[in-house]
């Protein structure tokens, strides 16, 4: 009996490479560590630019970004799970709003659920690029998961520039002036809110 081995082997290529198409999942975001530190560089949809400090800590239940306003002040933005945040300058005419929204800090894997939009180039790394609720694009690099870059439906644009995990802010440094609690606190019930209070 003769068998026909060059077509028996193909019938088997195209099987087994089959069988591992369906075993290719499609990506997922990575959930952020419980505390960490990124430089970030922030293009704004005012067409201003600043550089962000933001230290995450979700065991002591606060997300803080320290804002370099472009050849401005430097803005303290410390936002805690209860909804509350603080937004203030420092010195003798220092200023503070404070504001409550009803969720308060992004959650470790806040990008759950996100749609998955393929593989992209940004910033020179090969990227995963995700999108939620028409809200946030999010970039994370392929090779080494971490975040690279993330996009708000209003236009602000942040870059990271360094990625320190399990870095943590002093508790000194996040403790508002005494001037931010001789005011009224502001809601916000906007669904979506600012871009710049999401982190």
């Amino acid at each position: 009996m003769k068998l026909n081995l060059p077509l028996l082997w193909g019938t088997t290529s195209v099987l087994l490479c089959c069988c591992s198409c369906s075993l290719i999942q499609t990506p997922t975001p990575t959930p952020w560590p419980e505390q960490f530190h990124a430089l970030l560089y922030m293009n704004l949809s005012t067409t201003r630019l600043q550089m962000s400090d933001l230290w995450y800590d979700w065991p002591r239940g606060r997300n803080v970004n320290i804002f370099q306003k472009q050849l401005g002040e430097v803005l303290y933005d410390v936002e805690w799970d209860n909804g509350t945040s603080y937004y203030y300058t420092l010195g003798e005419e220092g200023s503070c709003r404070v504001m409550h929204f009803e969720v308060g800090i992004p959650l470790p894997d806040f990008m759950e659920g996100a749609e998955y939009l393929g593989t992209q180039v940004t910033d020179g790394f090969l990227c995963y690029l995700w999108q939620k609720v028409d809200f946030i694009w999010y970039y994370e690099d392929v090779l080494t998961r971490r975040p690279v870059r993330w996009d708000f439906y209003d236009g602000i644009s942040s870059h990271v520039m360094t990625y320190e995990v399990g870095a943590v802010l002093p508790d000194s440094v996040t403790q508002a002036p005494a001037y931010c609690f001789n005011q009224n606190i502001n809601n916000d019930n906007n669904n979506k809110g600012n871009a710049s209070n999401f982190f």
